[in-house]
């Protein structure tokens, strides 16, 4: 049965989901789901180029000096950005342009 590039990207997806998600290293979850490990590692890489930069989870801290409140997002390549209460806006515009670079 033939499948279309679609389906075989949204396949490859999925697996790079489940094993973000699974707590395995690739390696662990590339041989339990009986998957090339190289083959994973090109898959993530593809998939990440053609995506944009996408938000995963938004969530509070009050880690920041003083305790006072401070926003952390956590992007979907499992990186994490601590925005601390009082930085101006030109700096956030920099990082953000900087992370929405091609890598």
């Amino acid at each position: 049965m033939a499948t279309t590039q679609e389906q075989r990207h949204e396949l490859w997806r999925r697996l790079i989901a489940e094993q973000e998600q699974s707590g395995l290293s690739v390696r662990a979850f590339s041989k339990q789901r009986r998957i090339s490990e190289h083959s994973f590692y090109q898959w993530r890489k593809r998939l990440r180029e053609q995506l944009p930069m996408k938000f995963a989870l938004v969530e509070t801290s009050r880690s920041a000096p003083g305790g006072v409140a401070a926003v952390e997002v956590m992007l979907a390549s499992g990186e994490r950005l601590r925005i601390a209460p009082g930085m101006d806006a030109a700096t956030l515009r920099l990082v953000l342009s900087v992370l929405r670079e091609p890598r």
